[in-house]
């Protein structure tokens, strides 16, 4: 009976544990970012996040635009996503928009940045790299003309904005290896996500 109080009470202390996600295995890429996210765009150093649970950002920095785009919304996220998210948006984005409707992307709809969940808010799934700062979620392009391209409408809409929205998409995976749109399944409907997770062994996601 002693022994089968003790293994209770094993179990029990590993049931309170117990998060909605497993960071076993998933490590976060170095911190490491050549160029101040300050020096491209409007953004502050803020306090390094550590929420206790695998959640952490220890070099955040909440960016508000980069380069000629502004953000909808202030994004936390971690020193090294500066870089490679200001080189798309300047050398892609902007480029394929002049292409595609003869005008420059002003700013962009931000759904989420840092965010302390599992992937795709599954129970029980490995942490989101959001839960580290690598990640964004782009869910609209603004024009200078207040045209609004969206990710959910436009993706399967009017053809001038599938052209620019599926190529921006595929342009990405240059600078970010690891990203997700509408043909990658139901959770990524309606945004771009972009992070840097598959930096970190060398390979390449894109859907």
């Amino acid at each position: 009976m002693a022994v089968l109080a003790t293994a209770f009470a094993l179990l029990a202390g590993c049931s309170a544990k117990k998060t909605s996600f497993d960071t076993q295995g998933l490590r976060s890429p170095e911190g490491f970012c050549s160029v101040k996210p300050s020096q491209l765009g409007l953004a502050e150093k803020i306090r390094n996040i550590n929420e206790g649970n695998g959640c952490q950002v220890p070099n955040a920095w909440q960016v508000r635009a980069l380069g000629s785009i502004h953000f909808s919304e202030p994004a936390t996220l971690t020193c090294g996503m500066a870089e490679p998210l200001r080189n798309w948006l300047e050398d892609d984005v902007q480029p394929t928009a002049q292409r595609s409707f003869g005008e420059s992307v002003v700013s962009v709809d931000v759904a989420a940045a840092y965010a302390c969940r599992a992937r795709n808010n599954a129970w029980g799934a490995k942490m989101s790299e959001h839960g580290f700062g690598n990640a964004i979620d782009i869910a609209a392009f603004t024009l200078e003309s207040g045209r609004r391209v969206s990710v959910s409408d436009g993706w399967n809409g009017p053809a001038d904005e599938q052209a620019f929205l599926h190529r921006v998409h595929d342009a990405a995976c240059g600078e970010f290896r690891t990203v997700l749109g509408p043909a990658a399944d139901r959770h990524h409907h309606d945004h771009i996500h972009l992070d840097l997770q598959a930096r970190a062994n060398g390979g390449s996601y894109c859907r």
